[in-house]
């Protein structure tokens, strides 16, 4: 299982965190003005120098303006990145100077055996040079003086966090090797119920139960083996906030970050609904990490014991649940109550099923019967007097299926045909709880 490194850009707003950011992802993805606290969502993409790829996460600052204890606030910030990062790249300000609050983030992050390394930003004329020298008075190492906004210094420090990203991890050798070890992924918002879920699945109290958000604070791994013999791990993982205030913003990007990390690292997500909440704004940003990442999904509505039901209910909430996380109509949903046990027996089922779906192979003569009836049932798209049309398909991978798909011309591939498609392949051969990719490939017909 290919997993791209965590690399967790931190430090105090208005460092120059997004501007960076957005220079080395090739476009403008981050909101960049002059106020401290511009950054409001999650935004990460994967990035790729000298041959090694990862992710680079972008998060938003301490705000200054918080009523809070800002101290406390960023010791608990710089903790959770150090949990989850594989490097913390920590900005600081070449126009400011070492302020304090770098010295107390650099007090916590000097005790961490992650790799970190200190950028100085806005270094953006000859003046400032010699002020880079007062940070080394942070205890991190050499500073690496940068200029995010005039592009100054990107390729030192790039290059510098490839030295510290982890070794790549061998592929592989034989995937029907020995039994698979699911990987399971519980995430969703603080207080759905994913710890006692996860309790409810090993028979054990393994995790801590409270109704207070976030009291899981760290992912936690638990092996297990259930009794029919299959065999799992269960990655529980902090809830992920709803924005009440500044503060809770700043926090909920690392809660995001924590729930990259998981979902990159599990086969099979569980997506935990609050049945009196139904789906919320930031379940379906959880569901689009997800879907973004390539992961079958399970949506499991827990806490079902507390709605007033009658005939229909159920089927009311599962068409209401899947109109809501429209891109993920293909996901199975289920109800349960953590609390009561109702239906958690359904859960490794439904988690089996869903990665046997998300690992099918298609042999490629089937594959290219379906393409055909499907081409014939409904004519591909023309356009500019030119029709695509599809040579060949075979499937390239699994977890998530993915079919290469020759064609004439890669431009002639509407999106609601391909979305044709894949319903086309759904319905010969299921992937049901997992998403389907499609890489096109053109070429002449001469060569096909």
């Amino acid at each position: 299982m290919n997993i791209k490194p965590l690399v967790a850009i931190v430090g105090r707003p208005n460092v120059g965190k997004s501007t960076f950011f957005n220079k080395i992802a090739g476009h403008r993805v981050a909101i960049v003005e002059d106020i401290p606290g511009v950054t409001r969502d999650r935004i990460y993409a994967d990035v790729e120098w000298m041959g090694r790829e990862f992710t680079l996460i972008d998060t938003g600052g301490i705000d200054p303006r918080s009523d809070d204890a800002l101290l406390s606030q960023m010791r608990h910030q710089a903790e959770i990145a150090i949990d989850t990062a594989d490097v913390i790249c920590f900005f600081c300000d070449a126009r400011e100077g070492m302020t304090p609050d770098d010295e107390e983030v650099a007090t916590l992050l000097r005790r961490t055996r992650k790799p970190v390394l200190l950028a100085v930003n806005k270094l953006d004329h000859a003046g400032l040079n010699d002020v880079l020298y007062e940070f080394y008075g942070l205890g991190l190492g050499d500073p690496i003086g940068i200029s995010a906004a005039n592009m100054l210094g990107l390729g030192d420090l790039l290059e510098e966090i490839v030295k510290k990203l982890p070794p790549k991890a061998e592929e592989e050798e034989d995937e029907t090797d020995a039994l698979h070890e699911i990987q399971l992924a519980l995430v969703g918002r603080p207080n759905v119920g994913k710890s006692s879920l996860t309790n409810k699945l090993l028979g054990q109290d393994r995790v801590m139960v409270s109704n207070i958000p976030g009291t899981t604070r760290d992912a936690i791994d638990t092996h297990f083996e259930s009794s029919t013999g299959g065999r799992y791990n269960i990655i529980d993982t902090a809830g992920i906030r709803r924005k009440r205030a500044i503060e809770e913003e700043s926090l909920e990007r690392y809660s995001v970050l924590r729930a990259i990390a998981a979902i990159r690292r599990c086969d099979v997500a569980l997506l935990l609904i609050d049945a009196e909440d139904g789906v919320t704004e930031q379940d379906t940003k959880i569901a689009g990490i997800i879907a973004d990442e390539g992961k079958a999904v399970i949506v499991v509505v827990n806490k079902w014991d507390i709605p007033e039901k009658d005939t229909g209910t159920l089927e009311k909430y599962r068409k209401e649940v899947l109109e809501d996380l429209k891109f993920m109509d293909y996901a199975p949903v289920l109800f349960i109550s953590a609390l009561t046990g109702q239906r958690v027996h359904t859960v490794l089922d439904a988690v089996d099923q869903a990665y046997a779906q998300t690992s099918k192979r298609v042999p490629t003569g089937l594959l290219n019967d379906v393409l055909g009836d499907a081409q014939i049932a409904l004519q591909p798209p023309m356009s500019g007097g030119r029709r695509l049309k599809i040579y060949y398909g075979t499937q390239i991978s699994v977890c998530p299926p993915t079919f290469a798909l020759f064609v004439n011309d890669e431009n002639l591939m509407h999106f609601a045909y391909q979305r044709y498609l894949e319903n086309q392949l759904r319905k010969a051969f299921g992937f049901e709880g997992t998403p389907i990719h499609f890489a096109l490939r053109q070429r002449t017909k001469e060569n096909a």
